[in-house]
């Protein structure tokens, strides 16, 4: 059974690698995710056989970021490509930037919050002001919203705020860092589970390394879709 809600991250070295992770999961996933690590193996190539070949759902994690101008330019050449998602930095000239870039396109275009592999030690490094995480987050997605993103990027801990925003509603919430019960959580230090994350209000979640190391992927895929039709994925509210 195909959940389109479980984007699979096709976090490996090249696209014939992603390929074949891709045929061995074959119509168990319907949305994968081709991030920076895989462009200069050959990313856009596989997005577009993938989209085009075997009809999935493409979700392009770039993380743009640049003036305004170069932004639109980026964006405006990736919208021929017939993708469904595509990231940017949550900051509003940018965003409102990849949306004049996007046009008339079917793309939606995702801002970053902040990403979740950095907790507030991490953020203290980088200079950004003080402030609880999710705090941070919440302002930051409501600004990016206002600035026309079609959704955003968060921490399965920071979806239930963001749903609760004014400015969310009929938004995306795509939320990595998940990690089913008992899984290595990797670099991520903002996890939940499938089933909570979906719970808590995100529309997709994004799943690498526990799919693509597992032993048997597909397999690894299907157990998370059946957690993500469970009753404790269920919410009343969204």
């Amino acid at each position: 059974m195909t959940d389109d809600r479980l984007i699979v991250a096709l976090d490996v070295p090249n696209a014939l690698s992603g390929a074949e992770l891709a045929t061995q999961l074959g119509d168990a996933v319907n949305f994968y995710k081709i991030g920076l690590g895989m462009l200069t193996g050959g990313g856009l190539a596989l997005a577009n056989e993938l989209k085009q070949e075997q009809g999935k759902r493409i979700f392009l994690d770039m993380k743009l970021f640049d003036i305004g101008a170069t932004i639109e330019a980026a964006v405006r050449g990736l919208a021929q490509f017939d993708l469904d998602f595509l990231t940017v930095h949550g900051d509003p000239h940018v965003v409102a930037a990849a949306k004049e870039g996007a046009g008339a396109s079917d793309m939606k275009i995702l801002a970053v919050t902040i990403l979740t592999s950095l907790d507030r030690a991490d953020l203290d490094v980088c200079q950004i002001r003080a402030g609880d995480v999710s705090e941070l987050v919440g302002a930051r997605a409501a600004r990016a919203f206002e600035a026309g993103a079609d959704g955003v990027i968060a921490s399965p801990q920071e979806a239930a705020m963001i749903r609760a925003l004014p400015q969310a509603q009929d938004r995306l919430i795509v939320t990595p860092g998940v990690r089913p019960a008992g899984a290595d959580l990797g670099d991520q230090k903002r996890v939940a589970t499938p089933a909570n994350a979906v719970a808590d209000g995100a529309d997709h979640i994004v799943v690498g390394r526990p799919v693509w190391k597992s032993s048997n992927p597909r397999a690894a895929a299907e157990a998370i879709v059946a957690e993500l039709n469970s009753p404790q994925a269920h919410n009343p509210n969204h």
